[in-house]
Formats: C-alpha cells, sequence, structure tokens
C-alpha cells in the first residue's frame, strides 16, 4: 500500500511535469534571437570569418622533436607516429625535419660515437622508424644535426664541428639508403652575427653535401626581437635589433655560408605581429640576392604566454603565415605538429588548431 505521503510526492511531480516539460520542449522558440544556438548550416559549416579565407602560406614542413628536452615528451610508438604522419598528410605537408640527431646526452638512433662519448642508448631507432614513414607517405625527410649543448653552455662552436664530422658521416653510411632522405638541417641556432658561426655553417654545410651528392641543407636562426628573452628573466627584450642592423648582420653571414646552404627558415616568434612585414621583406631580399630559398619557421606555440609552451591562438599563427605569403616566401614549415597542431598531441589545443587551420584554409 502507497502511503499517504509517497501519493501526495508521486501526484506533485506528475502535475509539474505536465507543466514544465512542454515549456522544455518550446524553449527553443522562446529563446530571444541574440539567445538561439547557432546550428550548423546544411554543409556543417557554422564559421563567420571577418577576414578573407585561404590568404596564407600553407605550413608544408614540421620539425619532429623526439629529444622533447624543454616541451613534455609524449612517449609515442610506431603506431601513434604513423597516425600522425597521416594527419601531417592529411593538410598538405610534405617535409619532416629531425630537429636534431640528438641533445646532449639523449639521442635519436644508436651513434657508435655518441655512444663512445657517454651518450644513453635509445630504446628504438627513431631516424630509421621516421625515413620509413617517410617513405611510405611520400615525404621529404632532413636529418638534423648533433647538438652536444657545448655552444649554449660556452659560446664556443668548435664541439659541435668536432662531434658533427662524425655524425654526418655515420647518418649517411646508416641511412642514405633511404629514398626519402632529401636533405640536412644544421641544429645551431643563432640570431646575430656570432664569432665562429660562418666557418661552423660553413664547414658542416660542406661536409653535408659533400657525403650525399649535394642534398640541400638549411638553418632556422631566430631574430633578435623584443620576444626574444628565453632564459633572461625579463618580459621584453630592451636589447631588440633593428631591421637596418639585422640586414646588415644577415647579409654578412648569408655571403659567407649561400654556396653550402639552400635555404634559411627564420623563426618568426621573437618579432611583434606589426613588425612581421619589415623582416619578413629583409629576410626574403637577402635570400634572392644570394641564390637561397627563404622558407618561413612558423612556430605553433605561443611565446606570449608566460607558460612555457602551449599551442598558438589561431589568430596568432593566422597573422604570421599571411605575411609569409605577402612577402613571397617559398616555405612554410612548424615548430612543430605533433606538439602543437596534431589532433592526437597531449594538448587539446593543438586538436582545435588543426581544426581552425583546416577551416581557414578549405581543406576537407
Amino acid at each position: 500500500m502507497v502511503s499517504r505521503r509517497k501519493f501526495i510526492e508521486k501526484t506533485m511531480l506528475a502535475g509539474l511535469s505536465a507543466v514544465v516539460a512542454p515549456q522544455l520542449l518550446n524553449a527553443k522558440e522562446r529563446l530571444l534571437p541574440q539567445q538561439q544556438p547557432i546550428l550548423p548550416k546544411e554543409n556543417g559549416d557554422t564559421s563567420r570569418y571577418l577576414v578573407k579565407k585561404d590568404n596564407g602560406l600553407r605550413i608544408t614542413g614540421t620539425f619532429l622533436d623526439e629529444i622533447s628536452h624543454d616541451i613534455p615528451h609524449q612517449n609515442w610508438g610506431e603506431k601513434e607516429w604513423e597516425q600522425d604522419f597521416r594527419y601531417m598528410k592529411a593538410i598538405g605537408i610534405d617535409t619532416v625535419i629531425v630537429i636534431r640527431a640528438g641533445y646532449r646526452k639523449f639521442i635519436t638512433y644508436p651513434s657508435p660515437y655518441l655512444l663512445k662519448k657517454g651518450c644513453y642508448m635509445p630504446s628504438v631507432d627513431l631516424i630509421d622508424m621516421f625515413l620509413r614513414l617517410a617513405d611510405k607517405y611520400g615525404m621529404k625527410f632532413y636529418f638534423g644535426l648533433y647538438d652536444s649543448g657545448h655552444y649554449w653552455d660556452t659560446g664556443d662552436m668548435s664541439q659541435e664541428l668536432e662531434d658533427n664530422k662524425y655524425v654526418i658521416e655515420e647518418a649517411w653510411k646508416l641511412y642514405g639508403k633511404y629514398k626519402s632522405f632529401k636533405g640536412w638541417y644544421i641544429s645551431t641556432e643563432i640570431s646575430r652575427q656570432t664569432k665562429g658561426a660562418i666557418n661552423t655553417f660553413h664547414t658542416m654545410g660542406k661536409q653535408c653535401k659533400d657525403v650525399s651528392g649535394g642534398l640541400p641543407v638549411f638553418i632556422s636562426p631566430w631574430i633578435d626581437g623584443k620576444k626574444a628573452v628565453m632564459g633572461t628573466g625579463k618580459m621584453t627584450n630592451d636589447q631588440a635589433v633593428s631591421v637596418q642592423q639585422h640586414e646588415k648582420e644577415w647579409n654578412e653571414i648569408f655571403d659567407g655560408i649561400h654556396d653550402v646552404v639552400d635555404a634559411c627558415a627564420f623563426q618568426d616568434g621573437h618579432i611583434d605581429y606589426d613588425e612581421l612585414d619589415a623582416f619578413f621583406t629583409v629576410n626574403k631580399k637577402l635570400a634572392d640576392k644570394y641564390g637561397m630559398q627563404c622558407w618561413t619557421n612558423a612556430e605553433t606555440f605561443d611565446r606570449d604566454m608566460p607558460i612555457h609552451f602551449l599551442p598558438i591562438k589561431f589568430d596568432k599563427l593566422r597573422m604570421k603565415l599571411e605575411a609569409a605569403h605577402r612577402c613571397r616566401y617559398d616555405k612554410g614549415i612548424t615548430f612543430e605538429f605533433s606538439h602543437f597542431m596534431s589532433p592526437q598531441s597531449a594538448y587539446i589545443q593543438a586538436h582545435h588548431l588543426y581544426d581552425r587551420y583546416k577551416e581557414y584554409f578549405n581543406i576537407t
């Protein structure tokens, strides 16, 4: 038998449902216009762009950073990496660059020379894996040279020269057989006319070409701009280079390396967005003068954030790619797809950046 209290509760709930349910069903019709949910159009596109779409330089290359010394390691195996190559291929990426064969004691392949120097044995040969995947998906692979860390600690590049004499020979002997091995990346990074830089770049670039029958070599320096503050503790670089000084110094550097370095991909994250055209124009002018290709390294992480490093806001990436397009750059690469732009990145913001990129460039 139902108690009096239970009977009253059931009666009240039934009455309330009779009143509320129709109101909930008709809630959509009663919303004010500005409260109406945005429903997908028939073609599924909910975007209402205020800027012209597909008006930037597309990203067709990415670094692969498996040393991950300043970003979290994602601990992917070959299954995850193959899926990432598919995601890259789907948006037009045709070039992958191992950012460095090793950094300090962590290395990407079982180098006899580096192991003898005390580097740690990797659990898998990442270079072999990346080359097999590049072969499978029809991509070009660039081998990034070893970075001992000595230059970062002391400003002296001599150790980079010594170590890479052996690494370059090893790499070509071990991996030159792969059809996707299409070039070299000198991983030493500078921003200004640095003591020993021209000799270092020229020596390593020449050896890369000599062992591989002239395969292309590129570098990716940074611009010593307002946001070049890593390791300084400052919010702004008060010694930022002017456009004129940047042109003067890089004219000298290009003059000394252009016969063995085929392309320069300046990092784009150290200058402000309203400075992009001025610096990009100079970069393209200098590259053309010396017969080099002018690439952009469109960083897909956000240097404006106090937390290092998170995926970039899409509009910031868009503005950088649009500036590269206006200045007629030859190729767009990024640091780097897998952490900051991949649908399977550890960062959910990267998943959305991939979607916004496809949406902007009308990639289906």
